[in-house]
């Protein structure tokens, strides 16, 4: 999945936020990974399920720093409390969030939305969606 994962970074065009969508355990996190890797991002990488937002800083010509939401315990006043307004303007910020329908109300109106699906044990189902 690392390798769909640094592909998918050649196309987010101008969107700078990634939405991460699916059931649980059909791939976010590690698709999550997977993009971090591509952009060289410094690891371990975890899931940001118990704190909420994970800030990398990366050398790439169209970032400087790659934020991991996951919103599957919060809503849209937790995530703007932990600075989002400002987090998303900046377009230098790539900005992945995992459980997107849980903070609807402030996604911005340009994303990246990629939707993933359990075909089996061992397959996935990728959406992309620019």
């Amino acid at each position: 999945m690392w390798d769909v994962a640094r592909e998918v970074t050649r196309y987010f065009g101008g969107c700078n936020v990634v939405l991460l969508r699916g059931e649980l355990g059909a791939g976010k996190t590690t698709f999550a990974q997977g993009i971090l890797k591509a952009f060289g991002a410094k690891g371990p990488f975890t899931s940001p399920t118990f704190v909420i937002m994970k800030k990398y800083g990366i050398k790439h010509e169209k970032f400087e720093n790659v934020y991991h939401f996951d919103c599957y315990r919060v809503d849209s006043y937790d995530i703007e409390k932990l600075g989002w307004k400002e987090i998303i303007s900046n377009k230098r910020n790539c900005v992945l969030v995992e459980w997107p329908e849980k903070i609807w109300d402030i996604i911005p109106e340009r994303y990246c939305l990629i939707d993933l699906s359990i075909i089996d044990k061992d397959k996935r189902k990728i959406d992309v969606n620019l």
